[in-house]
């Protein structure tokens, strides 16, 4: 099952909109809209990584160098950031990340459980704003939101797509 991608192009015009020109993610199929959209658009600065937590330097970077980036991540890879999400905490920096979530709803993957249901908990322990998209209509608008709250009032944000909303994978044999 393949979530439509309207929800996911005004999630990417929401970027836009709040000037991020930085995207930094590990390759997930739940962003593949926001990551080939990223690396399409000329005025976008698109960085694999291969690590989450390079994600949240690469966010410090662009803030100190006058721009603005988002990282893209899946709940399983949001416990290599705990260490890294001190930065933007003590230093008083925005940072704005999107997950895809795992282990909700459809899940055929048992290993993806644990972190997904303790994603949301280990995002606010580590001072992080949690907010959480589940309809396709709310996405863009919550994304616009969210990048409003982290770029202005300079604090880390993330907002979490429902497994529902990015849809299930499915195992193939």
């Amino acid at each position: 099952m393949t979530a439509h991608p309207t929800w996911q192009a005004g999630v990417y015009a929401a970027l836009k909109a709040a000037r991020v020109t930085q995207i930094g993610y590990v390759p997930d199929a739940g962003h593949a809209h926001l990551i080939e959209a990223a690396h399409a658009d000329p005025d976008m600065q698109a960085v694999v990584l291969t690590t989450e937590e390079e994600g949240i330097a690469l966010a410090a970077g662009a803030w100190l160098g006058g721009q603005r980036a988002a990282l893209l991540m899946q709940s399983s890879g949001v416990g290599n950031t705990i260490n890294m999400l001190s930065l933007p905490l003590n230093c008083r920096m925005p940072f704005l990340t999107l997950v895809t979530m795992r282990g909700e709803w459809g899940e055929f993957n048992p290993w993806q459980v644990p972190m997904g249901a303790a994603t949301p908990g280990v995002l606010k322990e580590a001072g992080v704003h949690v907010r959480r998209a589940d309809r396709p209509e709310d996405a863009p608008e919550m994304v616009a939101a969210s990048a409003a709250l982290a770029f202005d009032s300079q604090i880390a944000v993330a907002v979490l797509f429902s497994q529902r909303l990015i849809g299930a994978k499915v195992f193939v044999k």
